[in-house]
């Protein structure tokens, strides 16, 4: 009589980098019903499937902290770009805008916006909107933010103004539903209307809301040019008042008057932590951003939405305006213009595809026009839905804040294919490389060993989030694997061609299912909804 295996799957050979940091080890992982159930020295005839690792290496599931992909897999549930990286699960609901909740007075307004990228919205609240996504049966894990945006806009539109108490109000209950439903925290983008007409106290009031469920705070913060070091200690700040950790997204210095200043700016950091806040920050390994191009803009000019913002671009006398302004700033706000300029602004998105590729001065050349009125016509012609890399940040602060032991790896990134209509446009290389290009590009130059370069992209993500089952490799932990090889791993995407897999990853185990074998995508739908705990 045949016995039954005694695992679903065994890698058997490779060293395992196991997410704490310490030195690597050689042991087969064993796992079972979704769950690594042992290490050591296991029979190869004790497993029902046999996976190799010689010459390779076992690391936990790559756990992204700061994603854009709320809506990507509902298009392509598969999430390529990530899961071919070995990332098994993505943090959603980024930079202040989330999926939900939302309001039936706003499906329409938000469906024509790139987050939901047109969808038939069958949801409101975040509950409805989880059950939505589990339905798509992604191959990755999700792990839901709200966005401070997105409340802010069901409760009181795009209106530059204090919330009045009943919309105050109508923000925290929208908040507490949704952290009571699963979500894992708040999350604001300070640079983008209408987060950006918030003031510190209305953070803070729904920050402390968060805390309440035992979630955190993630912000992009509202700078990181010349106000970036005030920014810092804004966020610092409502962690303090609110009483919950924070999470600084995308950690940089940008334009080159700026560079260095992260040695300002973690220090900040490190005074906050030795004063007991729990303060972490995350990045991604590029010299380049992205946003979109309305980004550029002062916070006025999108009072009232995209209604608001076409009404003032086609007026000439508003244009006037809206340059002096970029050329000479606004009183508390400092523009991304500064320091870039639009010779290193580059689209890689728009509905026509028009000119994805090209910097806004070619643009402008090419149509006889000025830089500036250039951007205002795309704006208006796109529907204020152009994507836009810019490039501003210096290598030596990209390795000062990789170091740094309070930060982790995060792509900035949606989870996107080089087919289907998620290959349209030419997005950010980041998408595709970010975690790949870390394993090989910096640490075989050495700025990180492999072991401190794996707890950035897996227990460290995992303790903030307090994810308590993942990050690691240890028997009883969720069995999220990936298998890669050292000297193979590297970033292929690049600006021009950037829909491009990594190399080196040779499988990813997903709750227990092998999703990516010998480097291609299993078609599993594996991966999971995580809810934050009660």
């Amino acid at each position: 009589m045949r016995r039954e295996p005694m695992f679903d799957l065994i890698i058997q050979g490779a060293r395992v980098v196991d997410g704490t940091g310490n030195p690597w080890y050689y042991a087969d992982v064993g796992v079972r019903d979704g769950i690594i159930a042992a290490l050591g020295r296991l029979p190869g005839d004790a497993a029902a499937a046999l996976v190799y690792g010689n010459g390779l290496v076992v690391s936990p599931g790559f756990i992204d902290i700061h994603s854009h992909a709320d809506t990507d897999v509902m298009v392509n549930p598969r999430a390529e770009s990530a899961i071919r990286q070995g990332v098994t699960t993505l943090v959603t609901g980024n930079c202040g805008f989330s999926a939900a909740p939302i309001t039936a007075e706003k499906r329409e307004e938000l469906k024509a916006g790139d987050l939901l990228r047109d969808l038939e919205i069958s949801w409101l609240t975040m509950a409805e909107y989880l059950v939505a996504l589990e339905r798509c049966r992604p191959s990755v894990n999700l792990v839901p933010l709200v966005g401070h945006g997105t409340l802010r806009n069901v409760a009181m539109g795009y209106e530059q103004r204090p919330p009045t108490p009943a919309e105050s109000q109508k923000m925290a209950a929208h908040l507490s539903q949704a952290m009571a439903e699963g979500a894992w925290g708040l999350s604001s983008g300070l640079i983008y209307p209408p987060g950006c007409y918030a003031d510190t106290p209305e953070l803070v009031e729904l920050a402390r809301v968060t805390a309440g469920y035992g979630g955190i705070y993630a912000s992009h913060i509202r700078g990181e040019n010349d106000t970036l070091l005030d920014a810092v200690v804004e966020a610092i700040t409502i962690g303090e008042q609110a009483g919950l950790p924070v999470q600084i997204a995308h950690f940089k210095a940008m334009g080159r008057h700026m560079w260095g200043k992260s040695r300002e700016s973690l220090g900040l950091v490190d005074r906050a932590r030795a004063g007991g806040l729990e303060v972490t920050c995350d990045q991604y390994p590029y010299e380049a951003s992205a946003t979109g191009l309305a980004a550029f803009l002062p916070p006025w000019t999108q009072q009232g939405g995209n209604e608001g913002l076409f009404e003032r671009l086609r007026r000439p006398d508003t244009r006037l305006q809206i340059t002096a302004d970029l050329l000479n700033g606004v009183p508390g706000w400092v523009s991304l213009h500064k320091g870039v300029g639009w010779a290193n602004v580059v689209i890689t998105s728009s509905p026509s595809n028009r000119f994805d590729g090209q910097t806004v001065s070619a643009i402008a050349a090419s149509r006889q026009q000025d830089d500036f009125e250039c951007v205002y016509d795309l704006l208006l012609e796109e529907g204020n839905r152009v994507g836009v890399v810019y490039f501003t940040i210096s290598p030596e602060d990209i390795i000062r804040i990789m170091q740094h032991p309070a930060v982790m790896i995060g792509s900035d990134s949606g989870a996107l294919a080089p087919y289907g209509p998620l290959s349209r446009g030419k997005p950010h290389p980041r998408t595709y490389g970010t975690f790949a290009r870390v394993l090989g590009k910096y640490v075989r130059e050495g700025v990180l060993s492999l072991e401190r370069a794996v707890s950035k992209m897996t227990s460290l993500p995992a303790q903030k989030l307090g994810l308590h089952d993942r990050g690691l490799i240890r028997p009883g932990f969720a069995a999220d694997l990936v298998l890669f090889s050292p000297e193979a791993i590297n970033d292929t995407a690049t600006y021009a061609e950037p829909h491009a897999y990594p190399t080196g990853v040779q499988a990813v185990v997903v709750n227990g299912v092998l999703s990516v074998e010998d480097g291609e995508h299993a078609g599993a739908g594996a991966g999971r909804v995580l809810r934050r705990p009660a």
